[in-house]
């Protein structure tokens, strides 16, 4: 059934509910030498600093601080190794996490899917460099994400599956979850992470060109802000968010971005450029 125009355009990230959140404990320090490293499926992890609950407007507040880089990206880890804000720097992970071959293969470690202490520091030191919490060195679902976006910078479109214009097209792939923009052949806008639709309101694939731009648009149903918003069919539309990029199930069916990408993005792009859209968001 299709969705209605009042739906369409709120678009507002949908935040997975887990049940009340566990108490976070701190990990021990434990010697690589001695235990075997344990495996965690991406459905067994937990934020790893957790959230304490807030009204709408602290959580806008604390989106906005974000926007300004002070608010780091946080990375889903094993129950065991969450950690609270303000503790010293956690111990360096002996989990394998699910994306820990990809964190290997880009970091140029050997690929054998299974944590060591020198892919533990390797992974670390990614972390530390993209502003992902805790820095422990687990691969988790957040790294995995922003090894798929450096992965991509040096081409994007590789496989070919955006098609190469004359006009300005920006180039959604929901298999990776991220977009870019292109002209003649040429990325004019790098790659960066993007959440699409959550599942039952997955963002809709096809070819289509800006008909909106609204820069400090509010959601009519929710009344939370989609700023920067470029709408592109019925409603969808690519804008920005104030909360964590990679935290939720996803939108209501837009193409969110991070609140500084979304600024740049709307730059870039005018009323009539082309959006192309294709591919399923992964699971996970």
């Amino acid at each position: 059934m299709k969705r209605t125009l009042p739906a369409l355009l709120v678009c507002a990230s949908l935040l997975t509910v887990a049940g009340p959140p566990a108490q976070a404990v701190a990990p021990s320090p434990v010697s690589h030498a001695v235990l075997e490293p344990v495996s965690y499926p991406a459905s067994d992890l937990v934020p790893g600093i957790p959230r304490a609950q807030r009204a709408p407007a602290a959580q806008e507040a604390a989106g906005r601080a974000q926007t300004r880089g002070r608010q780091p990206h946080i990375e889903y880890v094993p129950r065991s190794e969450a950690v609270r804000h303000g503790t010293r720097a956690a111990a360096c992970s002996r989990a394998t996490g699910p994306f820990q071959r990809q964190a290997e293969r880009y970091l140029r470690r050997e690929v054998d899917g299974r944590q060591s202490a020198g892919d533990c520091r390797a992974i670390r030191r990614f972390q530390q460099a993209h502003r992902i919490a805790p820095a422990t060195g687990f691969a988790g679902p957040v790294t995995g994400a922003m090894v798929r976006v450096m992965r991509a910078k040096k081409d994007p479109n590789r496989a070919g599956r955006c098609p190469d214009r004359r006009e300005r097209t920006a180039c959604v792939d929901l298999n990776r979850q991220l977009m870019w923009v292109q002209q003649n052949g040429r990325v004019i806008f790098d790659p960066v992470a993007i959440r699409s639709g959550a599942p039952t309101m997955e963002t809709r694939t096809g070819s289509y060109r800006i008909y909106l731009r609204h820069r400090s648009h509010i959601s009519n149903l929710y009344g939370t802000s989609m700023p920067f918003a470029q709408f592109f069919d019925r409603g969808e539309a690519l804008h920005g968010v104030y909360e964590d990029i990679f935290q939720g199930a996803g939108s209501h069916g837009c193409v969110n971005l991070t609140w500084s990408d979304a600024r740049k993005l709307w730059d870039l792009l005018r009323k009539g450029d082309v959006v192309y859209v294709w591919g399923r968001k992964p699971s996970v």
